[in-house]
């Protein structure tokens, strides 16, 4: 007979402890702290930077702060909110795709131009304030979930540790993380909970804000084997119904961008090729094969000894996963998180924008890799409130993410 021990909390329901007013004013008092120490550092930056007369990622025509805080590929969103997606593909002399708007999912550019009206029709001010409000969801919803998984001291830490980190100030810049965040977190704590109709919406509308959403799919899917595993003869039929629809309204949601593109534009492969456009700079004109863009960006850059590197990165990373303080936070967040970087490996060329990419793993910060001991969790907060602001020159300076 299975013990109460081992049966984990994917197996079995969650009710958690019930909603005090804490749950809601902790992270977002912690949020909120993390807000200023973001806006702070932002704004010295951008004073600093405009004052020396210094060139930066940033719309140079109307120079401000909130233009400032909607740099790198957020002027793509800006096209898409002010005139959606272009019919053709723009084209280089020799015929090959450039970077274009198709790259960009839409739900965060339709949101900001919902709030266009109410910010006298600036795209910056509203791109800031729809980020902003989200990353404060994604913090409460965060701390939600670690809280599901955990206890009240895991979650606090996680949602301090998430929200003061090196990207911490892209809960507020013009960009879709912090949105795509609140719904992922949303739908995770949803699966915990074995809410799953709600798993479903959440999912679908996260799919059309940013890639990545197939992980939660994978998770749904881990999710079905192990209560069926465990509960065979006494799992509900609805929820087997509601776990299966699920996970197929997601993935084909996950799915479904590059199908528009190619419709939309009469071109096949538009998608893709869109996305290829943008590896031209670091490894030249590739044909796209699955698990392949890190060991393709590593050998170009550093040989041989660049893929052993990445060997070493993968086996570290399956080490991390299989730590029993990892594997405590539950087999839903686990099969997620491991999924999504997964995923990473499998379609994504490792650059800058990787730091940005892992925030979606999250909730490991729940873990105690992270938060185990009081000592470790303040070494990791102040680690990440120190590299903040490198971040933030290294990213509005050096390399664009």
């Amino acid at each position: 007979m299975t013990s109460a021990a081992e049966t984990s909390r994917a197996s079995r329901p969650v009710p958690g402890p019930a909603v005090r007013h804490r749950d809601w004013t902790t992270p977002l008092l912690l949020w909120l702290a993390s807000r200023v120490l973001s806006t702070v550092l932002l704004a010295t930056t951008y004073l600093v930077a405009t004052g020396n007369g210094w060139t930066f990622a940033s719309y140079r025509r109307d120079p401000s702060f909130f233009t400032f805080s909607g740099s790198w590929d957020a002027s793509f969103y800006r096209t898409i909110a002010e005139h959606g997606y272009p019919a053709t593909l723009p084209l280089d002399d020799a015929g090959h795709v450039l970077p274009n708007a198709w790259a960009f999912l839409p739900v965060f550019p339709a949101l900001v131009r919902a709030v266009m009206p109410l910010t006298g029709g600036s795209f910056w001010v509203a791109g800031v304030v729809v980020a902003t409000l989200a990353g404060a969801g994604a913090c409460v919803l965060l701390y939600r979930l670690v809280l599901a998984v955990g206890d009240r001291r895991r979650a606090g830490w996680a949602t301090a540790l998430f929200a003061a980190a090196p990207t911490g100030f892209l809960l507020q810049v013009a960009y879709a993380e912090s949105t795509f965040l609140l719904l992922l977190f949303g739908a995770l704590l949803a699966l915990v909970r074995r809410r799953y109709w709600v798993v479903a919406p959440l999912g679908i509308v996260a799919a059309f804000t940013k890639p990545g959403v197939l992980a939660l799919a994978v998770a749904l899917a881990v999710h079905l084997v192990v209560r069926w595993t465990r509960e065979r003869r006494s799992l509900p039929v609805r929820d087997a119904a509601w776990i299966v629809a699920s996970g197929l309204l997601v993935a084909a949601a996950g799915l479904a961008w590059p199908v528009v593109a190619s419709a939309a534009t009469g071109r096949p492969g538009a998608y893709l090729d869109t996305e290829l456009s943008w590896w031209v700079g670091f490894v030249g004109r590739q044909h796209f094969a699955p698990l392949t863009p890190w060991f393709t960006m590593a050998g170009t850059w550093l040989g041989p000894l660049g893929i052993v590197l990445v060997v070493v990165v993968l086996v570290g990373a399956v080490l991390f996963f299989t730590r029993p303080g990892v594997r405590a936070l539950g087999v839903d967040v686990v099969s997620f998180t491991a999924s999504y970087a997964l995923y990473l490996v499998a379609v994504f060329l490792p650059q800058q924008s990787l730091p940005r990419l892992l925030m979606p793993t999250a909730p490991l910060l729940g873990s105690d890799v992270f938060v185990g001991t009081r000592r470790r969790a303040v070494t990791w907060l102040v680690v990440g409130v120190c590299l903040q602001p490198v971040a933030i020159v290294l990213l509005w300076f050096l390399g664009y993410p």
